[in-house]
């Protein structure tokens, strides 16, 4: 059996039109735009429309993505959607969007490592090219979050955001792609970030809709504690694995959460903060989508060209992180 160079051949974004800000928060709750900026960064977010679901913000930004790879939805063997925020609970994401797009060739499977998915399933996808099962898979991320958070709560609703990235993962000349990853859990947690109910766990009641806990919670100085350790973990790792340095790294495209949590993740790793990439203040927490939307606008903007290498790294509920080194190859 003969492995292949895989690597990314085409990425597309999609963010809803809605735009909230900060400014908007603080007629909802007792919050203000000095503060959420101060302590994450952020200064407004997209919220989907009404009639939009996380499938809808997925096939445009696969659209995007198959328009970029020139290639047609038929050519597509296996759609892999990772989200926390699926249109329903039971019949996966990806089906729908396998309906939508028309990729009527292709396998379709849901994900959920939360803000890791991205790379997880990046990570998935290729080895499944490598080890020659398919040919190209379309690997998706895509949240609507602003329907899983509780706008009574000032500690989180704030934070996150509404978007979808999706990629084109193929085989690609040698020397280039996908050179190394690194993913892990801690699932010993204690309910860091989590939506207590609604699984079979704990079923929707009128009592756990009178508490609220039909909404995602998060205990924010235990998630921040585990991050700052997290992406250096996952990305010096990858970084073994490629047998690079920190000076090979052109740009790094991490989870978009907190600007603080990635200036200390940066000084850990001994990547100068300039070379990581940031849009959270455009777009908060996007969850899954988050690491594809900031790479997706560095290409748009040419930031990442032929031959560059860089890092895609990640974090979130479970817990999960993960990273990926890639020699980009167009």
């Amino acid at each position: 059996m003969s492995f292949k160079n895989v690597g990314i051949v085409g990425l597309g974004t999609y963010v809803p039109e809605k735009i909230m800000t900060n400014y908007e928060f603080e007629k909802i709750v007792d919050t203000s735009d000095e503060w959420i900026k101060t302590r994450t960064g952020i200064e407004e977010r997209r919220f989907a429309a009404p009639d939009q679901g996380a499938s809808d913000l997925a096939v445009e930004a696969s659209k995007k993505a198959l328009k970029a790879a020139n290639l047609n939805p038929e050519d597509i063997d296996f759609i892999i959607l990772a989200t926390g925020t699926p249109d329903y609970l039971i019949q996966n994401t990806a089906c729908l969007v396998q309906e939508k797009l028309g990729a009527v060739n292709a396998a379709a499977v849901d994900i959920n490592a939360a803000c890791s998915g991205f790379v997880y399933g990046l990570t998935m996808g290729s080895s499944l090219i490598k080890s020659n099962m398919y040919k190209r898979i379309l690997v998706i991320g895509t949240e609507v979050l602003s329907r899983a958070i509780d706008m009574e709560d000032r500690n989180t609703c704030v934070l996150f955001g509404d978007g979808a990235a999706a990629a084109i993962l193929s085989e690609v000349e040698e020397g280039y792609g996908i050179l190394s990853h690194y993913l892990a859990a801690e699932g010993e947690d204690g309910g860091a970030l989590r939506t207590p109910a609604g699984g079979s766990k704990t079923p929707v009641t009128s009592e756990v809709l009178e508490k609220r806990e039909n909404f995602l919670k998060m205990k924010g100085q235990e998630v921040f504690k585990f991050a700052v350790k997290a992406l250096p973990k996952a990305t010096l790792g990858a970084m073994k694995s490629a047998n690079i340095t920190p000076e090979d790294i052109s740009m790094v495209f991490p989870h978009q959460a907190n600007v603080r949590i990635i200036e200390a993740a940066a000084k850990r790793i001994g990547i100068s903060v300039d070379k990581f990439y940031l849009n959270l203040n455009k777009y908060g927490n996007t969850s899954s989508a988050s690491i594809g939307l900031a790479l997706g606008e560095a290409l748009e903007k040419g930031l990442v060209k032929k031959g560059d290498v860089i890092a895609l790294t990640g974090f979130g509920a479970g817990l999960t992180y993960g990273s990926l080194i890639i020699k980009w190859c167009y």
